[in-house]
């Protein structure tokens, strides 16, 4: 089985720059499933229904998130269990972080965990880990950790390697150079990238970011326009026994 996975998709430009070539890269890699980070889909960051549905209707199988999973307030697209929130958040809140999909000849279980080193303090998305793992009887079981420490996403990728078919790393929206498979049998890479704008700072117009780092004022960001890339990878499973045989990150440019 071959999956998809795909970094965060930046605004209304990232959303219709992956629209216009899921299909053809679905063909191309003759993939089964596509997994997307929507969390900043929505022009100036978040999630909306609108953003989601787009997402859903180009073809993408999950959506997952991230730290701006509730920025926009539509807590009500959460009720598609398709769209996961990070499982971590504390009991009670709306949603779910784990969906598994029946595929027929076989089950996919995908689980969103988010990292708490910089970020809000969640419930351990170790323990929650472990936990879920304990929810779903699929071979095949793909994590997106959202998460800004490499730190966190490695020693992630370490303990769950063995356990489940994937690790990949989203939130930095810069791709990394370390895609492998960790002990033979699970997929990772520490950070998918973005899928948005390629002349921008991490999908914000160069200028706006520049002006916010240099002057340390509030600056309202722009999504950037231009050429587009993608960002992602493709990830080779054994329908029988989960394990990963295969990880090709994906880097494509003006498109």
């Amino acid at each position: 089985m071959k999956i998809l996975m795909f970094g965060d998709v930046v605004g209304q430009i990232g959303c219709d720059c992956l629209g216009r070539n899921l299909a053809k890269l679905r063909r191309e890699y003759n993939a089964d499933f596509v997994i997307v980070n929507g969390e900043n889909s929505a022009d100036g960051n978040g999630i909306t229904q609108q953003s989601a549905q787009q997402l859903l209707e180009m073809g993408t199988d999950v959506i997952t998130t991230g730290n701006h999973c509730f920025r926009r307030r539509c807590q009500s697209i959460y009720e598609n269990p398709r769209i996961l929130r990070p499982a971590n958040y504390p009991e009670g809140t709306v949603g779910s972080g784990i969906f598994t999909a029946d595929l027929g000849r076989t089950q996919l279980t995908v689980i969103n965990l988010m990292g708490t080193a910089y970020m809000e303090p969640l419930d351990n998305p170790f323990a929650v880990a472990d936990a879920l793992l304990t929810q779903t009887e699929s071979k095949i079981i793909l994590v997106d950790f959202h998460a800004e420490a490499t730190s966190e996403k490695r020693a992630m990728g370490f303990y769950l390697a063995g356990r489940v078919s994937a690790v990949v790393g989203t939130h930095t929206h810069v791709q990394t150079a370390d895609s492998e498979l960790l002990e033979g049998t699970t997929a990772y890479i520490t950070d998918l990238g973005m899928t948005g704008p390629m002349r921008s700072v991490l999908g914000v117009a160069p200028e706006l970011a520049v002006q916010k780092q240099r002057m340390h004022t509030p600056v309202a960001f722009q999504e950037a326009q231009g050429d587009c890339m993608i960002n992602g990878a493709c990830i080779t499973v054994d329908d029988r026994t989960g394990r990963a045989t295969d990880i090709t990150a994906l880097f494509l440019r003006k498109v």
